[in-house]
């Protein structure tokens, strides 16, 4: 039997924000995130602006996206930075050369430093294909199955220094089927995190009047 999956906290009940947001994605593949939350932008599901997308991946397929959506996409290759640190300060300074408000990981396969973190306390976000606080890293779906339980999916969180481990801000469940393999079920919580991220955005940006700016300034 194919149970419904289920998000959390309600879509009904989140806020439409007072303004748009002006957000900035970070994304090292394909960036089937990066479509979901402009989608949901042009449907008007989602009341924010992308104002850029980085990638470190030259042959990252997120490129094309943004090029056909007009979006300015912007490579800094990881392997041109000595230190993560060095890396995360050249992004922040083309965020800030874009106004961006909020920093969106949508497949971003680069741990981060308080460089970031920093520039914009409490609004780097990230997602996750699971339940977290379990399965965290790499292969989290495959972890999954190896446990063998019942209700996979995945999360929206705010990015801290410990990988994976930031304040959840929202979350879809995904029951494991019986025949499930690792493909199978990764298909089926990517078909939430697509309805899941535009509304964790949303959410923040309702909240967001209650949060720190970027503080304006790079922390080494």
């Amino acid at each position: 039997m194919n149970l419904p999956s289920l998000l959390w906290p309600d879509p009904d009940g989140i806020p439409v924000p007072s303004q748009p947001g002006i957000l900035g994605i970070l994304a090292s593949g394909n960036g089937s995130n990066f479509e979901a939350i402009a989608q949901a932008i042009e449907a008007g599901e989602l009341q924010a602006q992308i104002a850029v997308v980085i990638t470190n991946n030259p042959k990252a397929y997120v490129r094309q996206r943004a090029q056909k959506r007009g979006i300015p996409c912007v490579l800094l290759d990881h392997r041109d930075y000595p230190r993560r640190e060095d890396l995360d300060a050249a992004i922040v300074q083309v965020l800030w050369q874009h106004h961006v408000e909020w920093v969106i990981m949508a497949g971003w396969m680069r741990l981060v430093t308080q460089v970031l973190l920093s520039a914009y306390p409490d609004r780097v976000l990230n997602l996750h294909p699971s339940l977290l606080p379990s399965f965290k890293g790499l292969r989290a779906v495959e972890q999954a199955l190896k446990c063998g339980v019942k209700i996979a999916g995945c999360t929206v969180h705010r990015v801290t220094l410990e990988m994976d481990s930031g304040p959840i801000v929202a979350q879809a469940a995904v029951p494991v089927l019986p025949e499930d393999t690792v493909e199978s079920l990764y298909r089926r919580i990517q078909a939430q995190e697509h309805r899941l991220y535009p509304l964790a955005i949303r959410l923040c940006l309702a909240e967001g009047s209650l949060l720190p700016k970027s503080s304006g300034k790079l922390h080494n």
